[in-house]
């Protein structure tokens, strides 16, 4: 398991994890990110990430993206 924000770009992974308080859990939750749910790093610029999630694209700051695990 990897952060996120360690993931290659371009290649679908899986959510194993969302780390994190509840109320964070419950924003990315929110914003489609579920374990066993598919994500797609699309662009990262100085630690942001934009992700592909059930087929939006969602900007992510590194703090978020290092509570997701892929």
């Amino acid at each position: 398991m990897i952060p996120l924000c360690m993931a290659d770009r371009g290649s679908t992974q899986i959510i194993k994890k969302i780390g994190g308080n509840p109320e964070v859990k419950q924003h990315l939750e929110t914003l489609g990110f579920n374990v066993g749910g598919e994500v797609c790093v699309v662009s990262a610029l100085a630690g942001n990430l934009i992700v592909k999630v059930k087929e939006s694209r969602v900007a992510v700051d590194e703090a978020l993206a290092r509570k997701i695990m892929v």
